[in-house]
C-alpha cells in the first residue's frame, strides 16, 4: 500500500468551478466548509472526504463524484 503523500487521486474543483462561474469562497460558503477545507480539498492535500461533504459539493456544483475525483494512472 503506498504512502499516504503518494496518493494517485486527482480533484477537479478548479475546472468545475471555473465551468459554473463559481469562486472557491461562493463553494465554500454553499457547501457549509472554511474556506481553509475546501482549499485543502481542492489543493489535493485532504487526506479523506465525508460522503455528507462529497454529496453537498455535488449538489451545489450539480455533477458527480467521478467529476470531482479520479486516479492517475501509474
Amino acid at each position: 500500500m503506498p504512502a499516504d503523500d503518494e496518493h494517485r487521486v486527482e480533484v477537479h474543483l478548479d475546472d468545475l468551478l471555473a465551468r459554473r462561474g463559481l469562486t472557491l469562497t461562493q463553494l465554500a460558503e454553499r457547501v457549509g466548509l472554511t474556506l481553509a477545507n475546501v482549499s485543502v480539498l481542492k489543493n489535493g492535500h485532504a487526506r479523506a472526504i465525508r460522503f455528507t461533504t462529497l454529496t453537498a459539493i455535488c449538489d451545489v456544483l450539480d455533477c458527480q463524484p467521478g467529476d470531482i475525483l479520479s486516479v492517475r494512472r501509474r
